[in-house]
């Protein structure tokens, strides 16, 4: 065993000016290679836009100012040029999470994190930045998710879990009075749409890998109690837990409801049912759907004869403009980048994307949505909004990753993104990155970590495991239950195919891992402790048993179906749990967890930590003070980084 006897730092996490020296201070890195890596972990983005309904002005969130906060710009008449200077209209202690612009132009409603946690609270602001105002979600326990505006007047739909239970409600509220209103309630209801005559609602509902729709009536008595929804899909699938379904949205008359379903297949496809007089749905009727690729998320274009697709392919975010009768369409050209968010113009013709690329973060870009095969329609690559925030980074640093598939022992072809460093050939020492989730999936998007591993000549290794999506329903469910023990197995699969294929050799790999990727990281160095030099592990979980009784009610409650119940699966959750066996760990193991994590409570990290210090392993911990399960803050952002950074280099340069 080696590295050090133990320390715990606690850093300034970008809530103030300060900074506090502690490991992160360079051990073993060269002073340009600092230098880079404070660029790369500073860079500034902008992400989830909202377009005003006229077009001209574009909500936004950015972290130019050491924090994620909300900014308003004006926009040339193309719509590729902030044509005065954006306006903050977020307060400066707020940490903003989502925003969205209402339908008549006058109020933004948007989510703030509360120093960091996952107790998100709702707030609306005036575009110009006054009559700010929060609206739900400022008690120690409520937890507020964003849905989205009504065409009745001033009114926001949003759902509440109250954090005493599993469950979570749909509401109304008067952004105007503030008189929030429980309209439907069963279960965690997480609402998509709202009918225009403000009738019925739609909602997600169900734990994770389980999630369906939900239809509801919501009462015309202010006062009646809320409504009990009823299961979109019954008709095409009457045993609940088949009738997998996501974003389900009324058409303009109300009288069918589009929705992204697999709908017995494997992958997200877009379907729509119809409504009767009585508001019962009737079968589904597919409108979309590829063998290839997940739908991520679609609009519905003006007139509703046609619709953008997004679809995810291969890790990679494809556009396609399809007209919904006779099924014909065409792509819009946006590169080989993921685009997680987006806005389109009223008329359809265009759209702001939020896009990002290995060698590039999330950035809003300006698209025209015309078919570039029509004659006389001018079609243009994505632009970048000019005026808006430009990341600064060092270009010739940065890693464009290889999309390599290897086998499993029990025949599963995995995939994952290598990342070499530049200028190197041959074995390398390497990190393997594993991501959260573990329904998510490793992409070719802009990564903080991956970039700074590499700029310090460290490769990078980033398997899509079992479990992950993007590969059909049967790979994500996998790992579920029981069945996590065989996706443990794809760990040392990776590491022989990493040193089988050349690219690095044995007593040079590391491991790391977030969220449930961190879990897998401690998992893999308490199995397979000969396979790794070195370790870290960010927010964690160490014992599912603990983090049952200690993160969020509803979070717990949807977490079942994927790790186990803690009840009646108490044994199966030990059996999982690495914290017992962290005395087997050889490789020195940084914990690195954002005190405010209620996701995956920082307790998880502290075990972990007292636990190896006790067996001897070398270990350090990272605590970030106002940071959650997600660190946000600049001076947290530089201070994680290049602390894990210096730790693999220790031990694998």
């Amino acid at each position: 065993m080696h590295g050090g006897a133990g320390e715990v730092t606690r850093t300034a996490a970008g809530r103030s000016d300060s900074h506090h020296p502690g490991p992160a201070d360079a051990r073993v890195l060269a002073p340009e290679v600092i230098e880079a890596i404070h660029r790369i972990a500073g860079v500034v983005g902008a992400w989830c836009p909202s377009l005003s309904p006229d077009g001209r002005r574009i909500a936004y969130i950015t972290d130019r100012s050491g924090l994620p906060r909300l900014e308003v710009a004006h926009l040339t008449a193309a719509g590729d040029r902030a044509d005065v200077v954006p306006a903050t209209v977020s307060p400066a202690d707020q940490e903003v999470v989502s925003v969205a612009w209402s339908p008549d132009g006058l109020w933004l409603a948007y989510l703030v994190s509360p120093n960091g946690l996952i107790r998100a609270e709702l707030h609306v602001v005036r575009p110009d930045g006054t009559e700010a105002h929060a609206l739900a979600g400022t008690d120690d326990l409520t937890t507020i998710l964003a849905g989205c505006w009504t065409a009745l007047p001033q009114t926001y739909a949003f759902t509440l879990a109250d954090g005493r239970g599993p469950d979570a409600d749909v509401c109304l509220v008067d952004v105007g009075t503030g008189l929030v209103r429980h309209v439907a309630t069963g279960g965690f209801l997480a609402v998509t749409s709202v009918s225009r005559d403000g009738r019925r609602l739609i909602a997600r509902r169900g734990s994770r890998g389980r999630r369906h729709l939900v239809i509801a009536e919501i009462p015309d008595d202010p006062t009646a109690p809320p409504a009990t929804p009823r299961r979109l899909l019954a008709a095409d699938f009457p045993d609940e837990g088949t009738d997998l379904a996501e974003d389900g949205r009324f058409t303009p008359d109300g009288g069918a409801v589009y929705l992204r379903t697999v709908a017995g297949r494997e992958r997200y496809a877009l379907g729509l049912v119809q409504l009767d007089d009585h508001g019962t749905p009737g079968r589904l009727r597919l409108l979309a759907a590829r063998p290839d690729a997940d739908l991520e998320s679609y609009a519905i274009l003006a007139g509703g004869q046609s619709a953008l697709l997004v679809w995810n392919v291969d890790g990679i975010s494809t556009i396609e403009v399809r007209d919904l009768s006779s099924g014909n369409g065409y792509t819009i050209d946006i590169g080989t980048r993921v685009m997680p968010g987006w806005s389109v113009h009223a008329d359809g013709r265009s759209g702001i994307l939020e896009l990002t690329e290995p060698v590039a973060p999330r950035s809003l870009y300006h698209v025209d949505l015309v078919d570039p095969h029509v004659p006389g329609q001018e079609s243009a690559p994505p632009r970048r909004i000019r005026g808006l925030p430009v990341p600064e980074l060092p270009q010739d640093r940065l890693t464009v990753p290889q999309t390599v598939s290897y086998p499993s022992p029990d025949g599963i072809e995995l995939s994952g993104l290598w990342y070499r460093p530049h200028g190197t050939t041959g074995p390398v020492p390497t990190v393997m990155l594993l991501h959260g989730g573990p329904e998510s999936q490793e992409r070719p998007a802009f990564s903080i970590l991956i970039q700074s591993l590499t700029t310090a000549g460290i490769g990078v290794f980033a398997p899509n495991v079992r479990g992950s999506t993007g590969y059909g329903l049967t790979f994500m469910r996998m790992d579920d239950l029981g069945r996590r023990e065989s996706s443990f197995q794809d760990v040392p699969a990776t590491v022989r195919f990493l040193i089988e294929s050349g690219r690095s050799e044995s007593g040079r790999i590391g491991v790391h891992g977030w969220s449930y990727g961190g879990y897998l990281a401690l998992v893999a160095l308490t199995r397979w402790p000969e396979m790794f030099a070195s370790g870290s592990s960010h927010a964690g979980m160490s014992d599912l048993g603990h983090f049952f009784a200690e993160t969020e009610t509803w979070m717990a409650a949807a977490s079942v179906t994927e790790y186990g119940d803690p009840v009646s699966d108490s044994a199966l959750l030990q059996s999982l749990s690495p914290l017992g066996q962290l005395g087997r760990v050889l490789a020195p193991t940084l914990l690195v967890h954002g005190e405010m994590d209620t996701n995956v409570p920082v307790g998880e990290s502290v075990r972990a930590y007292a636990a190896m210090r006790a067996a001897g392993v070398g270990t350090e911990i990272l605590l970030l003070p106002g940071e959650g399960h997600t660190i946000v803050g600049h001076d947290g952002r530089l201070a994680s980084t290049r602390l894990i950074v210096d730790w693999h280099a220790r031990s694998l340069l």
